[in-house]
């Protein structure tokens, strides 16, 4: 006869062999999507302290737009040199090298006590983050073989990332307000050596059998093409023929970089998504709600110091308005998709960026705080709905075979929308007291919505 004793032992003490899987399995994406949010928390949570380190460094909104374009250009720049060498050197060791590289780096800006020497700092953070937002996609589908295990834990880093991004400014104003602006790059070192810790634990080394070779020329013309066309928004108001050679450069770049693209076997960018009148209209939306909602929340904490005489804490809370919406309207974004289709969902959400933006202006003029808020919320829905959907819009509507150049695409569309809305938005940003200059800045945020609404009608109506 078995005693009450042996029996207890034997059966509810015993976890199964399919539930230590499942807790495997969610250990590992939260891991990998911490990489996630690392990497989105340093581009939106040091918007609230850009006058604090203009200050302490000198610098002007012209300056201060290098500080936040030097981490979005790096990262534009390296993100298709990360996903060739993940695939010829293993998924895990980029990931590791990015994570090493980024909090280094991450201590590099902390200590900056120049204005060049925290743009070097950030343009080595903006690489490591390539690196380590790559490694971390890429080695989901390795550790993922399973599409509804895989489509969860991509899910969880789409979730992280959205919380980064709308919670960056809030978390950075009281960092701030606690202990200095240095303390927003040294709370990335905790993450960091827990990724460092735990992804040799969790996660198995992966890489491809096919390895095409890296175009390096191909990057370098890339992102000088980029850097001079930044360079030359900001030069544009000081030096006007400064500002229309360093344009007229970086198009005779972009044009060599087309051709190159053309001529080689592996492009970097296959030249059949530029020839699709559809994917062309996709990539207007990305830099339209990079310029026209992601470039305005660096402009917008100086604005509400400004006009309304808020500390770096105070504006972090109020850009609430504008981020919250981030966390909790995406998926009515995708029901939108499903019932409506592409061309009124995007339309209606740059129709909504673009009226955020006009209130703002109006705000600005009239210095009123409550329409300032709708202003903020306005955008913030706008983006909401199509941030996330526009990815898969890409990709779906990418010719057969090109959906992983697609994804590449869409990553350097955003970032690079964003370094040239953040330098547009930088020079016209005012340098006199007081909010009512900043109604120039929305105004042309405005013009962008306008610009990403006429876009939309080279949109189908549905998925193909």
């Amino acid at each position: 006869m078995t005693s009450p004793h042996n029996s207890s032992v034997t059966s509810p003490s015993v976890t199964s062999p399919a539930a230590i899987r499942d807790r495997h399995a969610r250990l590992t994406a939260c891991v990998l999507g911490l990489g996630a949010f690392l990497t989105q928390f340093d581009v939106t949570a040091l918007v609230v302290v850009m006058p604090e380190i203009g200050r302490d460094l000198g610098l002007g909104m012209p300056g201060l737009a290098w500080v936040v374009d030097a981490y979005s250009l790096a990262f534009t720049a390296a993100l298709l040199a990360a996903g060739a060498l993940a695939d010829r050197h293993g998924r895990r060791r980029v990931l590791l090298l990015g994570n090493a590289l980024f909090a280094a780096a991450s201590v590099a800006c902390a200590l900056a006590g120049t204005a060049p020497a925290l743009c070097i700092a950030r343009a080595a953070q903006g690489i490591g983050a390539a690196f380590l937002i790559t490694g971390a996609i890429a080695s989901i589908a390795g550790a993922f073989p399973d599409p509804a295990l895989r489509a969860r834990a991509l899910a969880l880093t789409g979730i992280l990332s959205g919380v980064a991004m709308a919670l960056g400014p809030t978390l950075g104003g009281l960092l701030a307000a606690w202990l200095g602006w240095p303390a927003i790059f040294l709370a990335n070192i905790l993450p960091c050596g827990l990724i460092a810790l735990a992804i040799p634990r969790f996660v198995q080394e992966a890489r491809r059998e096919v390895r095409h070779p890296v175009d390096w020329p191909g990057l370098l013309v890339l992102t000088a093409a980029l850097g001079l066309a930044v360079e030359g928004v900001l030069q544009a108001h000081a030096t006007p023929m400064a500002g229309l050679s360093g344009m007229a450069a970086s198009l005779a770049l972009a044009a060599a970089f087309a051709r190159r693209q053309r001529r080689r076997e592996h492009p970097l960018i296959d030249p059949a998504l530029a020839s699709d009148r559809s994917v062309c209209a996709v990539v207007v939306l990305l830099l339209t709600v990079s310029a026209g909602y992601w470039a305005v929340l660096v402009s917008l904490p100086a604005f509400l110091m400004a006009a309304y005489g808020m500390g770096a804490q105070e504006a972090g809370v109020a850009l609430l308005a504008a981020t919250l919406p981030m966390l909790v309207l995406p998926p009515v974004g995708s029901r939108m998709v499903r019932r409506f289709g592409w061309r009124h969902t995007f339309g209606s959400a740059l129709a909504l960026i673009a009226f955020g933006n006009a209130v703002l202006a109006g705000a600005a003029g009239a210095s009123a705080k409550p329409g300032a808020l709708v202003g903020m919320a306005a955008i913030g829905a706008g983006a909401a709905l199509a941030h996330s959907q526009l990815t898969g819009a890409i990709v779906t509507l990418a010719p057969r075979g090109a959906a992983g150049m697609a994804s590449a695409v869409t990553m350097v569309a955003r970032q690079g929308g964003f370094a040239l809305g953040v330098a547009a938005l930088g020079v016209l940003a005012p340098s006199t007291p007081g909010g009512t200059g900043y109604a120039v800045v929305f105004a042309a945020a405005a013009i962008a919505g306008l610009v990403g609404l006429g876009a939309c009608t080279a949109l189908p109506d549905r998925p193909r």
